[in-house]
């Protein structure tokens, strides 16, 4: 078989692939979350509350919010400026549309905006370099044993680290007095 079929009978890896290369459960939630702001106003009049201009806002802010979770996914480099917008729509929403599509699109925006903001592309692990541990290590010989050995060396111990050198900050001279209030 060729890799073209094999891609074709087996979409999973490629899917799995795609959705980890983004903040897609972000994204998820703030598309989530602009649906259900956009949707509330559109409801029969026994669900809303009092609408009126706040009825076009909240189509707007729910669209907003839906370009930012789809920018989130297709973007993702974009990913902290779509963040940001998406939690900033769902606060305001909370106070223009039906307190936030009854509480339900604020939630779900605040959480899906935050976790694009703070979603960050995988880093691929580095091999360690080579380094001396990987070098084979010569015995020590023993040192003779008797009186015609010579003693130990006292040990010296380790001269302490060397100070920076102190630099001297530069004096700030004093700004002028502010001149004396005139009577009211």
């Amino acid at each position: 078989m060729t890799s073209g079929t094999e891609a074709r009978r087996h979409p999973w890896p490629a899917w799995r692939t795609w959705r980890k290369g983004r903040p897609f459960w972000g994204g998820l939630l703030s598309t989530l979350a602009g649906a259900e702001i956009c949707a509330i106003p559109l409801g029969p009049l026994k669900i809303m509350l009092v609408q009126g201009v706040t009825g076009i806002l909240s189509i707007l802010m729910g669209l907003v919010m839906i370009m930012m979770g789809l920018s989130a996914w297709f973007a993702p480099s974009y990913r902290m400026f779509a963040g940001i917008v998406t939690v900033m729509c769902a606060a305001a929403a909370l106070v223009l549309s039906n307190l936030g599509g009854f509480l339900l699109g604020t939630l779900l925006g605040v959480i899906g905006g935050s976790m694009v903001f703070a979603w960050q592309p995988h880093q691929p692990q580095q091999p360690p370099p080579d380094g001396p541990e990987d070098e084979p290590v010569e015995p020590v010989e023993p040192l003779p044993e008797g009186p015609a050995a010579s003693p130990a060396p006292p040990a010296v111990p380790p001269a302490p680290p060397a100070a920076p050198p102190r630099v001297p900050l530069r004096k700030v001279p004093h700004a002028p007095p502010l001149p004396p209030k005139e009577p009211q």
